[in-house]
């Protein structure tokens, strides 16, 4: 049994097969069901009416009925066979006269008999088997003439053309070209920003190259006109095979037949007359099946000159280009021009729909028309979100090119751009006034010269993340206005920063002030001297891989602010030495194990940042004193065992963040940073604070002192009156101290302790802590974290960005 799908998919096979069957194949198709049914109705006439019917030619002498030993071996007088017909004589008056004529003395019987035999022994093979013959010769026919379809060394091709061409009849993108097309054709007149563009006069000596060096898409094979050659001539040879033997078969059907069967024992006639039946009939339709094959023959002889006169390995599309309408249509070769060949007999139009996807510039409009359409203005601007520093900001995940709707955005600061294959930046770019910052991340970017002018003066900051560092644009280099470049992506190669970075490449920035390098770098590269004038900003994030050679730092002097991460540096470079206007230095991330070079940095008079988190740093020197200025020094996550004095020497430290280290006790002289604003003392071993703390740091705004042993807090707590965030959790505390009602500048949200805690305070405590309702909102934004590096926040903006960039990768 078969089920209806698998019958629906056969007859959808086959109405696509015939998009590769020209008139010769079609009429051929007819021609072998009028074969087959020249056959079916020979067979039917041969089962249900043919028969013979036979006399004998002889007399015997001694009659059938009687005994044949009274014959006395008398041998029948046989009856002369050309015997000149009588003349008729007229019929008696008397219409009850006996019959004349010859007697036989052969009962129903015997005729039967003798019928049965002479069918089988006086009947030529071909009168009894000429239907099942032509049956079984159409069918092989019928077969030879889809051969090809099937074939395995061609089924496969044939499908995906036949694929290709059903996507390019149902894709309204080919309607729509050819309309513009016979539009153009027609009015004769320049195409319209509605109409099919060709390339720009810089871009059409790069087409025509591209075209020269392959001028056609070659498919590598020619299996289906091979096969389609072999098919022919089988075809052809089974034709001369079946008119070669039938023609003269065809004088064997006849009427009358002479019958001498065994049988003069049974029936006392050794030779009878017989006729067929169906002799005439048989005859004609045998004729009639001759001339079928015939002029199938003659459709054959043509397929094959066909084939040989035709250059069918080759297919141009110069009517087209003649046309003007698809300039820059690739030539097929091979397979894909054969089966274009064979689409081409059955309705020119298909190759036409086809060029279409062939053509680059009917592909790039067609591209525009179908951004225009979905990514209208109104969805681009129902997209605009607003990032943390309050700026419109537009962000677009891999699009085939950008809609030219982009460019209508007039109030657009910043601009994100993500796996966008073909991001033209076009002149229309001059009509987003306020484009400030551009994000190209794994975008092929490229520029025209009108927009080059437009960035030269408005782009400000421009992110890029690459994976080679020959994919960054050549015209990075030449925004004179940039102030910050961000580069992402593998930088690190033998012999500098990478080959997309050259001698003088950076000197067009005149304007830059902050450099961000993210990528595997093995040395500061030089260029950065050439820079060294505007630039105040320099971070590298080395991703882990080993920075060698830091001595290009001492061309940029003028830095203010340096970040070194995941650099491996085991000990602090001394190229920072030239670095004299520094006021942040990052070392986060990397392998420190010793700070004994902190004496070097004293005359670094401007420092007032230092982070060295997250390294393995044992034992802060005495040293650390010597940087006066310092106002936030960050050494958390270290393997610190003690302070030494000389930390509490600096007096303008605001910041002290000292988390995830081994400290086990806070030294009575932290009393001396009075103006200290912040302190993080999480993830250590205190047991016990300082009372000094609490009275002398009255400065005190965020104390984290969370996952330590603390039994209780030192009394003085009601003088931290600026005290806005504490977090007391995961401690060994008791009770929670009363002078907590004291602290004007605590409430709810800022205090992070054990709920059991909260609720043994007493009830007056609780509702200070609670009173300033209409500060939730904004408390529980800036109190709900204290003001540290140690805990990391981000918008919820940059987790969906950074999720999308996940996913995406």
């Amino acid at each position: 049994m078969f089920s209806l799908s698998e019958l629906a998919s056969l007859s959808e096979r086959q109405g696509s097969s015939k998009l590769l069957k020209p008139w010769w194949e079609v009429f051929m198709e007819y021609l072998v069901v009028l074969m087959l049914m020249v056959s079916v109705l020979s067979g039917t006439l041969l089962l249900s009416r043919d028969r013979v019917v036979c006399l004998p030619l002889d007399l015997t002498t001694t009659p059938t009925n009687q005994n044949p030993s009274s014959s006395s071996g008398a041998v029948p007088q046989p009856h002369p066979p050309n015997r000149p017909p009588t003349k008729a004589s007229p019929l008696p008056a008397n219409p009850w006269t006996p019959a004349r004529g010859r007697r036989t003395h052969l009962d129903y019987q015997q005729y039967v008999y003798i019928s049965q035999v002479c069918y089988h022994e006086a009947l030529p093979w071909y009168s009894r088997f000429f239907p099942y013959v032509a049956l079984l010769q159409s069918l092989v026919l019928l077969a030879s003439g889809c051969f090809w379809f099937h074939f395995p060394l061609t089924s496969a091709r044939i499908e995906h053309f036949l694929i290709i061409l059903a996507k390019c009849c149902e894709s309204p993108w080919t309607s729509r070209a050819l309309s513009h097309a016979a539009r153009q054709e027609e009015g004769g007149e320049e195409t319209g920003p509605q109409d099919l563009q060709m390339p720009p006069p810089t871009l059409l000596s790069s087409l025509s190259v591209s075209r020269n060096r392959q001028s056609s898409l070659d498919s590598g094979t020619d299996s289906p006109l091979l096969v389609y050659l072999a098919q022919t001539v089988f075809k052809l040879l089974l034709v001369v095979l079946i008119v070669g033997y039938t023609t003269p078969l065809m004088s064997s059907i006849s009427f009358t037949h002479t019958c001498l069967p065994q049988a003069h024992a049974l029936t006392g006639y050794s030779a009878f007359e017989c006729t067929h039946a169906l002799a005439s009939v048989l005859h004609k339709l045998l004729l009639a099946y001759i001339s079928l094959v015939g002029l199938f023959g003659l459709l054959s002889i043509y397929t094959l000159s066909w084939i040989l006169h035709s250059s069918l390995r080759q297919y141009s599309f110069n009517k087209l280009r003649e046309l003007g309408s698809m300039r820059d249509v690739p030539d097929l070769c091979n397979d894909l021009a054969f089966l274009l060949h064979m689409a081409d007999q059955y309705d020119p139009l298909l190759a036409q729909r086809l060029s279409v996807f062939l053509s680059p510039v009917s592909e790039t409009r067609l591209l525009e028309e179908s951004l225009e359409r979905r990514w209208g203005a109104d969805r681009l601007r129902s997209m605009t979100t607003v990032d943390p520093e309050g700026r419109p900001l537009l962000q677009l995940v891999a699009l085939p090119r950008l809609p030219p709707a982009l460019f209508t955005l007039s109030q657009l600061v910043v601009l994100k751009l993500e796996l966008i294959t073909d991001a033209k930046l076009p002149a229309q770019v001059a009509n987003m006034t306020s484009l400030r910052e551009l994000h190209l991340y794994h975008c092929t970017a490229a520029m025209q010269p009108g927009s080059l002018v437009v960035l030269q003066e408005r782009l400000e900051a421009l992110h890029l993340t690459f994976t080679q560092a020959a994919e960054i644009p050549g015209w990075v280099y030449s925004l004179r206005g940039l102030q910050e470049l961000h580069l992402s992506g593998r930088l690190g190669c033998e012999g500098g920063v990478g080959r997309g970075w050259a001698l003088g490449s950076l000197r067009q920035l005149r304007h830059l002030r902050v450099l961000v390098l993210r990528g595997m770098l093995q040395h500061v590269p030089g260029e950065l001297g050439e820079v060294a004038g505007s630039l105040v900003k320099l971070e590298i994030h080395n991703e882990g891989s080993r920075l060698l050679v830091l001595t290009g730092l001492r061309r940029v002097a003028g830095l203010t602010e340096l970040q070194l991460q995941d650099c491996r540096l085991e000990r602090l470079p001394s190229a920072l030495l030239a670095l004299t206007s520094l006021r942040t230095l990052d070392l986060q991330h990397n392998s420190l194990r010793t700070l004994e070079e902190l004496l070097g940095l004293a005359h670094l008079r401007h420092l007032s940042c230092l982070r060295l988190a997250h390294n393995r740093v044992l034992a802060l020197p005495a040293s650390v004193g010597v940087l006066r200025a310092l106002e936030l020094l960050d050494l958390g996550y270290n393997q610190l065992q003690s302070l030494p004095p000389a930390l509490f020497n600096l007096h303008h430290l605001r910041r002290l963040l000292l988390a995830g280290n081994l400290l086990d006790e806070l030294p009575a002289e932290v009393g001396a940073l009075t103006f200290l604003t912040e302190l993080d003392l999480s993830g250590n071993r205190l047991e016990s604070l300082p009372p000094e703390l609490f009275s002398r740091c009255l400065e005190l705004r965020s104390l984290n002192v969370s996952h330590n042993s603390l039994g209780s807090l030192p009394p003085g707590l009601s003088n931290l009156s600026q005290l806005s965030c504490l977090d007391l959790r995961s401690n060994s505390l008791e009770e929670l101290p009363m002078e907590l009602g004291c602290c004007s500048g605590l409430h709810r949200e800022g205090l992070l302790v054990e709920d059991w805690l909260l609720h043994a305070l007493p009830r007056h405590v609780k509702e200070f802590l609670t009173q300033s309702g209409s500060h939730t909102g904004k408390s529980l934004e800036s109190h709900s974290r204290p003001d540290s590096d140690s805990f990391p926040y981000f918008s919820a903006t940059q987790w969906s960005f950074s999720s999308t960039l996940e996913s995406r990768i």
